[in-house]
């Protein structure tokens, strides 16, 4: 089994997966899935640039040091 993703909250998504009883429901339960998902994923990609940033930076300070 994989292990459960700090910011995945399976009991919610357990409980509204058991609430969806009809279409519409499973179709809300499916679009909001998907985004969440995209959301983590930005928020991962903002996470990434902000460090690249950071390590350009450094590595710029760093270098007109020496």
């Amino acid at each position: 089994m994989r292990s459960q993703d700090a910011g995945f909250d399976y009991r919610r998504y357990q409980q509204l997966l058991a609430e969806a009883v009809d279409e519409n429901k499973r179709l809300a339960l499916i679009a909001l899935l998907i985004e969440e998902r995209a959301r983590d994923r930005l928020a991962a990609q903002r996470a990434s640039d902000r460090a690249a940033t950071t390590a350009s930076t450094i590595a710029r300070v760093v270098g007109t040091r020496r």
